[in-house]
């Protein structure tokens, strides 16, 4: 499979997945407090880190067996389309903490990349991250295919978040994403299955 084509699988997934999660609206209300461009640089550094962990910890996952690796994957996978639908909406306002003292860049993309870094550690995505990583090997595809997903959805949300939600219901994007994850668990652990 091509770099683009992993790149592409990857995008959509984590986009899919990331939509209705709580870093999303951490980056809407963010947006709505400070100007959305140093709201985003925070944001999309923060994810630049994330996405790095992910892919590290997808590379020791490469290190297992074949379909030992298979195996886990898909029991990730699982456990990701399940979360996903047994989420309940908890309504955690991860960007309601402190504000910065001062409107200047770097107080208002340091509080951004500080509020996204902790919502998103050890977050769905990252974990779906690090499978990615380890099932495809093209770390590099996974990690930009990845990050550029998680810098989408936090500038659609910093931007025009609640507009979105008004016209595609959560409950239908959590659906399509624990459906995209599912065949993805279906196709790992048929290839742990048949080696």
């Amino acid at each position: 499979m091509s770099s683009i084509a992993i790149a592409g699988i990857t995008f959509g997934v984590i986009f899919l997945a990331e939509l209705p999660d709580k870093t999303a609206l951490a980056s809407l209300v963010l947006g709505t407090r400070f100007r959305a461009s140093y709201v985003f640089a925070g944001v999309a550094a923060a994810m630049a880190v994330q996405v790095s962990l992910a892919l590290v910890a997808g590379r020791l996952l490469s290190l297992l067996p074949h379909r030992v690796l298979e195996g886990v994957v898909g029991g990730l996978f699982l456990l990701g389309a399940a979360m996903l639908l047994l989420h309940k909406d908890e309504e955690e306002d991860e960007g309601s903490g402190r504000d910065p003292k001062s409107d200047s860049f770097w107080r208002v993309a340091g509080a951004s990349f500080a509020v996204v870094a902790l919502a998103e550690f050890g977050d769905l995505t990252q974990i779906m991250t690090a499978n990615l990583a380890a099932k495809y090997t093209d770390w590099l595809a996974v990690g930009l295919g990845s990050w550029l997903a998680l810098c989408a959805v936090g500038g659609l949300a910093i931007v025009g978040g609640q507009k979105l939600m008004k016209h595609v219901p959560l409950s239908v994007i959590t659906r399509v994403a624990a459906v995209i994850m599912l065949v993805l668990a279906g196709i790992s652990i048929a290839g742990a299955i048949t080696g």
